[in-house]
């Protein structure tokens, strides 16, 4: 197959892909600080993480390492052939849908573990820290990994639609009877 088919053939698969982890129940934001008070609320909510081996804490951390990495550089990436083809292509599919969707259990390629053990409050600073950075950064963002090059528009978007796919997986915690 070449190189062309191989995008096309991606490119309808993901806009066909239903969301993973979705149950009519997808949270959107469409302002960064729409999705700063939801982190922020955490704190006030008893929430439990769903489909995923990751507790709360562990999400807030991958979610914080993903806008620390457009500033700070991704550990690894992927080749540069399938950034500027199959990834910007995904890209461009989630920002016109206005969603994404990716394996929520899967962590950033080359990324620290994360702690299962932080207190939930040190993960939710962590990311409204990464989160007040990324809105005061004036400097040059790097690839992201699977992505390749982003504007900060379009970078805070992806953010945007990282955080509300992972908020698919939060739910009440509910007495046992």
């Amino acid at each position: 197959m070449d190189r062309r088919c191989a995008l096309k053939t991606t490119t309808v698969l993901l806009a066909a892909a239903p969301l993973a982890g979705c149950s009519g129940r997808l949270k959107t934001f469409t302002a960064w600080q729409q999705a700063r008070q939801a982190v922020l609320e955490l704190l006030f909510q008893d929430k439990l993480v769903q489909g995923n081996p990751w507790n709360l804490s562990q999400v807030l951390q991958h979610l914080a390492q993903s806008i620390e990495f457009s500033m700070q550089g991704f550990p690894m990436l992927k080749g540069a052939w399938f950034r500027s083809t199959v990834g910007s292509a995904a890209f461009a599919v989630f920002s016109g849908r206005g969603e994404m969707s990716h394996d929520l259990s899967e962590p950033i390629p080359g990324a620290p573990a994360l702690d299962a053990a932080q207190a939930l409050k040190d993960a939710v600073n962590r990311l409204l820290a990464a989160m007040d950075a990324f809105a005061e950064f004036s400097g040059t963002l790097r690839p992201h990994f699977a992505y390749g090059e982003l504007t900060k528009a379009q970078y805070e978007r992806a953010h945007l639609m990282h955080l509300a796919n992972h908020w698919t997986q939060f739910h009440a915690r509910t007495a046992q009877a």
